[in-house]
């Protein structure tokens, strides 16, 4: 290993928990390399890689002993922990979950150190609006409804201060494509870059990859959301859990043609649950609402419950969407198109006439509230290998992640990952290291994977569609020298992603959180996770206990 390929500490991925995690590690003086699958980062560019960018809701998170802004006087971690709870259908654990919330005022202030902006009220405090499952208005924004590019703004312009000739490496159009291990511990990642493989060596690893969304032909994430994490950790022989709970946004703009059979697939524009807070009604194709009797919350209860009650009243009418009604949102400047321009922006975009003041919505695969394993701290049971934001599964968002939970998990994680890379700095590295020998990746014809997806494993499943899922994913072609272009290597990660999905929502025989089994419409009496990992080329499942390793119920970084 040459000087040039080594770090103390490699983070996979530029959104808001990768970028949080280079900048506290590096503000602490390790040498950081980021690998970005994207291209190098520009505030202009249209179109981003990054969720974060897109991210528009805000970030939930409590004031915490300011007395120069108080926040809601009703409002407590313990409420928000609550609300969390009570969102995450049984399967949230509390002691991971509290420490993560009570943290995120401190992590909010250290990202506005950074630059980050965030909406204020005329009194100059911070400006709080309400999402789905919250008790109270605790969700903080920028821009209206860009409060994802504030701070991915924000963070890359503090990592380009850091950057050339400091101690961040920003190496863009870098593919990851396996954790390289060396004695049972993570020392190093694989790469491609421009046509070539490279690998980068340091004591401590950190997968901050984002989602999974483009395991459907329709979704919210952008492009680079394809399972690279999910994928890269199951190899490395890290254990995933809850990927059966893939949340649907109940309000993804329905474009005519889009869909596991249209022409049309890909991004789709959210339109920001805070809609719905600030006044946005959903209504089917006949006036009538959507969720009314549904839920004491209405339009306001947990995503599960209105993404599920949305697709009741499409398969009632027989209309391809319901509408979300806005003519009743006001902004502090004007109605509907002040108050959320980014979201304003994105219909124009699409060809949306805003005159009716009604948007066509329909659920879109939105975020992946299981993954990876990990502490609070992101440490997965692979020593050195820490995963941290979507990717992760810490047991904060258990069954159905409650609204703006994400970007305080990531800010809160990623802070807490630097803290275990700044530790770890002077940890040896070997002199020699490999990827673990197994089986040849499953490469399945994206179309083909995302169209099975969105048939069988998405808002509704039932074991036929299950075993149907399983059959195509399981016959997917092998690639015995290993994927060759960048593309394949997602595609390998995605059907391996899909393989787990599939596989964890066929052992859960009942109904819960973002879970819907239409052959097992019951809850359980109990709430247990489901653990998978990797032996050879299959998913085998592990008692619950496996992964109970820690105080809190969580691994420990061995």
């Amino acid at each position: 290993m040459s000087a040039a390929d080594r770090a103390d500490f490699v983070v996979v991925g530029a959104g808001i928990a990768g970028l949080t995690a280079a900048v506290r590690a590096a503000e602490a003086g390790c040498s950081v390399v980021i690998l970005n699958k994207g291209p190098r980062w520009r505030a202009d560019r249209a179109e981003q890689s990054t969720s974060t960018f897109y991210a528009q809701g805000g970030v939930a998170v409590v004031t915490v002993d300011d007395p120069l802004d108080p926040g809601d006087p009703a409002d407590s971690v313990d409420l928000h922990l609550t609300d969390t709870l009570a969102a995450g259908a049984g399967l949230t654990d509390p002691a991971a979950a509290r420490p993560i919330l009570a943290d995120g005022y401190d992590a909010v202030w250290g990202l506005m150190e950074w630059g980050a902006e965030f909406d204020r009220t005329a009194e100059g405090l911070l400006s709080r609006t309400r999402e789905g499952g919250h008790s109270v208005r605790r969700i903080i924004h920028a821009g209206g409804d860009a409060t994802g590019a504030a701070i991915q703004r924000a963070l890359g312009a503090r990592a380009t201060e850091l950057g050339p000739g400091g101690l961040i490496d920003v190496r863009d159009d870098a593919v990851a494509t396996d954790v390289l291990l060396a004695d049972g511990r993570a020392v190093g990642v694989r790469y491609l870059r421009e046509g070539a493989e490279h690998a980068v060596y340091a004591p401590t690893i950190l997968l901050a990859t984002g989602g999974a969304g483009h395991l459907y032909a329709a979704t919210t994430n952008p492009a680079g959301a394809t399972a690279d994490g999910i994928g890269l950790a199951l190899r490395a022989g890290a254990q995933v859990a809850d990927l059966e709970f893939i949340q649907f946004h109940p309000t993804m703009l329905y474009i005519d043609g889009a869909g596991a059979g249209g022409a049309a697939r890909g991004r789709r524009t959210l339109i920001s649950e805070a809609v719905r807070g600030e006044g946005g009604r959903l209504i089917d194709v006949d006036g009538r609402s959507v969720t009314e009797g549904v839920h004491p919350l209405g339009d306001l209860a947990p995503r599960d419950v209105v993404a599920n009650a949305v697709q009741a009243a499409i398969l009632r009418t027989g209309h391809p969407c319901v509408y979300l009604d806005v003519t009743g949102v006001r902004g502090a400047d004007g109605g509907f198109e002040s108050r959320f321009p980014t979201v304003t922006a994105g219909l124009v975009a699409s060809g949306v006439d805003l005159s009716s003041g009604r948007i066509p919505v329909v659920p879109g695969a939105h975020y992946l509230c299981g993954g990876v394993v990990t502490d609070t701290s992101g440490a997965t049971c692979v020593p050195g290998l820490l995963v941290a934001g979507e990717a992760a599964r810490t047991g904060l968002h258990g069954g159905n992640r409650l609204a703006s939970n994400s970007l305080l998990e990531g800010l809160v994680v990623g802070r807490r990952s630097a803290a275990l890379a700044v530790a770890r700095r002077d940890v040896a590295l070997p002199d020699s290291a490999g990827a673990v020998a197994g089986t040849a990746p499953r490469v399945l014809d994206r179309t083909i994977l995302q169209d099975t997806m969105s048939r069988y494993a998405a808002l509704g499943r039932d074991a036929a569609g299950l075993t149907a899922a399983a059959g195509i994913l399981d016959a997917a072609p092998a690639a015995p020298g290993g994927p060759g272009t960048a593309r394949e290597v997602e595609d390998a990660g995605l059907t391996l992603a899909a393989r787990a999905v599939v596989a964890a929502a066929a052992a859960r025989t009942e109904s819960r959180g973002s879970h819907v089994r239409l052959d097992y419409p019951d809850s359980s009496r109990d709430a247990v996770s489901h653990v998978f990992r990797l032996d050879g080329d299959e998913l085998v499942r592990d008692a619950p206990e496996r992964s109970l390793t820690a105080a809190g119920g969580q691994p420990a970084l061995r």
